[in-house]
């Protein structure tokens, strides 16, 4: 088979099956002619650009103050945790610091610390 063969048999293949589907259009009958359709019902008139501007203002207006109230509500809760964390963060430093101190205490000749760990 030569390759000019190979290139020919689609071109024939595909001219073949398009005259059998135009042979099958031209036999179907036309579709019917539409009646006379009634008159196009009355449309309102389109919002001028006033109008426009001024329903998206109060939308965004509206978006903007319910998104703040989420932001106030979302800051108070997250306040009051973090509050409480660094409260706790910061009794467990002052803690830590006194443990320190008596340890210091203990070593310092005249310090409540050594008088009472020499009495033990």
């Amino acid at each position: 088979m030569t390759s000019s063969f190979i290139r020919t048999v689609p071109a024939i293949l595909a001219l073949g099956i398009a005259s059998i589907g135009f042979s099958a259009s031209a036999q179907t009958p036309p579709p019917p002619a539409a009646p006379m359709a009634a008159p196009a019902p009355a449309v309102t008139p389109q919002p001028t650009m006033t109008e426009k501007a001024k329903a998206g203002t109060k939308k965004a207006y509206n978006a903007t103050k319910h998104g703040a109230k989420k932001a106030g509500h979302a800051t108070k809760r997250v306040a009051k945790k973090s509050g409480n964390a660094v409260a706790n963060v910061g009794h467990k430093a002052a803690d830590g610091m006194r443990t320190a101190g008596h340890k210091i205490g203990e070593k310092i000749p005249g310090t409540a610390e050594n008088a009472a760990l020499k009495k033990q």
